[in-house]
């Protein structure tokens, strides 16, 4: 391809072509298609004039210090790259790129933070907050679902009324990252919260509405309000802290594990496909030993 190539909305429409290729033939996750559009955007607003194709490893490298001075962490500036390098791929295949200037540029390490989590004692006050009306009634079927269950937003998001007998012998079935399904217990409290909404689901649903988590127009509930709605429950059950629905899936996770021990099963139920990714919660549970230990022993402390 000539210099100059691959600038402009000739870029826009590639970066459009490589989206769509993930949608329909990848079948990647909305949410992940999303931060791939926003990481793409990124690079077209880097490169500016410059094409696509007569990018350097230096220039790759001078957009992730501009990112990193931009504030990006280690942890998002390797996720901006690995979108980056799979577009350059694509590139090379479809629109003749000479190469990918990604291969040899990695991302700044920055600490590795361990993920937030509610104590059992905050999840129990979270979750035992009486429902007033039938947004509520709703929202607290939501939550215990997925405390109970471990879902991740967007699963939670797309399940489905005809997933209501599933649920009711204490059972759901999700499709996950990568399109991979897996079923995962539900709890006792969660099944007897979304029995509660089910009974009067129909008095905000419409009709042709396959949702199990409606809006009060009748569609379904939308991932964003469903953060929203999660964040005032926390606010009203007096936690004091910013609750978000992945929050709840950390806290499904160490809390499982602190009571079991399995890691196996933390990791089947969670749907990573690697275990490296579920020993997080190790860590978390260590912390948590940790504290019991200096709270209990007699020489833990100083006096």
């Amino acid at each position: 391809m000539a210099a100059g190539g691959l600038t402009g909305e000739v870029a826009k429409d590639a970066v459009a072509a490589y989206l769509d290729e993930l949608a329909h033939q990848r079948r990647v996750s909305p949410l992940t298609l999303e931060g791939y559009g926003h990481d793409l955007a990124a690079l077209l607003a880097l490169a500016g004039a410059v094409s696509l194709d007569q990018l350097k490893h230096h220039d790759i490298r001078r957009f992730v210090a501009q990112l990193h001075g931009r504030g990006l962490s280690g942890r998002s500036l390797a996720r901006v790259l690995s979108a980056w390098r799979g577009f350059f791929n694509w590139l090379a295949r479809h629109r003749g790129a000479p190469g990918n200037p990604c291969l040899s540029v990695r991302a700044p390490k920055s600490k590795k933070a361990l993920p937030s989590v509610l104590s059992p004692d905050q999840a129990h006050a979270l979750l035992e907050t009486q429902a007033e009306g039938l947004l509520e009634l709703r929202d607290k079927a939501m939550f215990e679902l997925c405390y109970s269950s471990g879902l991740r937003l967007a699963e939670l998001a797309s399940l489905d009324c005809n997933m209501a007998q599933d649920l009711a012998t204490g059972e759901v079935t999700v499709t996950g990252k990568r399109a991979k399904t897996r079923t995962v217990p539900v709890g006792a409290k969660a099944r007897e919260a979304l029995a509660a909404w089910l009974a009067r689901r129909g008095e905000l649903a419409a009709a042709d509405c396959p949702a199990l988590f409606v809006s009060q127009r009748g569609t379904r509930l939308s991932m964003r309000m469903i953060q929203l709605r999660l964040d005032r429950w926390g606010r009203k059950a007096g936690l004091g802290a910013h609750v978000h629905p992945h929050m709840l899936r950390h806290s499904f996770a160490s809390h499982v594990l602190q009571s079991s021990g399995d890691l196996r099963a933390v990791q089947e139920m969670l749907g990573h496909s690697s275990i490296g990714t579920t020993q997080v919660y190790t860590h978390l549970d260590f912390q948590h030993l940790a504290k019991v230990y200096d709270a209990a022993h007699p020489r833990a402390k100083k006096k």
